[in-house]
């Protein structure tokens, strides 16, 4: 037993170490520096609750938290519905059930820059050109105003990623006894009572880690938000990710934006932690 305690410890200190350096160390050392006047390297003067006082007071600030609350509300719901979707087609007997597996899910392979200047060029260049020839003005002018940026973002985000959370609850709709929806077949159910009756209280562990991974990913976003409308028009699609770094990099004030991450994560924190309290009492034990 102490043999393999101590070849526990061999293994996971480094990780730990690794952690603790890159992770946690310089959240604290942040945290610390949100009170001064830090600039990214000396911090000269302890300045108390003044930047925390000056954020809830920054419009800009708050309407990026705004959006970016409204565009997680509406991915995490569209990724998990057309996520579960695409596992229960890939699920079914089909021969072409693996490629489309390897079809759905390649989008996530591609990084989120290069899919938003792909989907930059849809929204711009062949929406313009549709829209031009059929006489659709709703497809003309994509990405330059709030409303459609806001939906450019959103349908983005939900192909990248909507078929890795397939794969999430593939592994759990595979693991679903098959004597449980026969015995529910044989009893009458129909095939949607089948599904809500039995397969998706089996599955809740799946729609908890989705949730989580979705609502995370949601509003830690830049990098789309970057290449698809680079916060615009007049910063009005602009995310917390995005406001923050440009607070910190565009208007040097590194312990104004570090004050902004702190409460960023805060939020995000409570909300994840939030949802999976609640998920993990709708998990049912096989």
């Amino acid at each position: 037993m102490r043999n393999r305690s101590l070849s526990f410890w061999l293994f996971v200190t480094p990780t730990l170490l690794a952690l603790g350096l890159v992770v946690f160390v310089p959240f604290i050392y942040g945290f610390i520096f949100s009170f001064t006047d830090w600039n990214g390297l000396t911090a000269t003067q302890f300045l108390g609750m003044e930047h925390y006082i000056n954020l809830f007071q920054d419009r800009e600030f708050l309407d990026s938290i705004w959006f970016t609350i409204k565009f997680a509300v509406i991915s995490i719901i569209l990724v998990n519905v057309i996520g579960l979707g695409l596992a229960l087609l890939v699920t079914q007997k089909m021969k072409s059930s693996n490629l489309l597996r390897t079809v759905f899910f390649m989008p996530n392979l591609i990084g989120g820059l290069i899919l938003g200047f792909i989907w930059q060029f849809i929204f711009v260049s062949a929406f313009d050109s549709v829209g031009s020839l059929l006489g659709m003005e709703w497809l003309q002018g994509w990405l330059s105003t709030t409303g459609t940026g806001f939906w450019g973002l959103v349908i983005l985000n939900t192909w990248q990623y909507g078929g890795y959370i397939m794969i999430i609850y593939i592994a759990y709709l595979e693991a679903v006894p098959g004597e449980l929806i026969e015995a529910a077949e044989i009893d009458g159910a129909n095939p949607l009572q089948r599904f809500w009756k039995v397969t998706f209280p089996l599955i809740a562990p799946a729609f908890t880690i989705s949730m989580f991974l979705t609502l995370s990913n949601a509003f830690k976003l830049y990098d789309q938000n970057l290449a698809l409308t680079g916060g615009g028009p007049f910063n009005s699609t602009q995310m917390v990710a995005m406001e923050i770094y440009n607070t910190a990099f565009s208007d040097y004030d590194m312990a104004y934006a570090q004050s902004k991450a702190v409460i960023f994560f805060i939020l995000v924190a409570a909300v994840a932690l939030t949802q999976v309290y609640y998920n993990k009492k709708r998990e049912v034990d096989l």
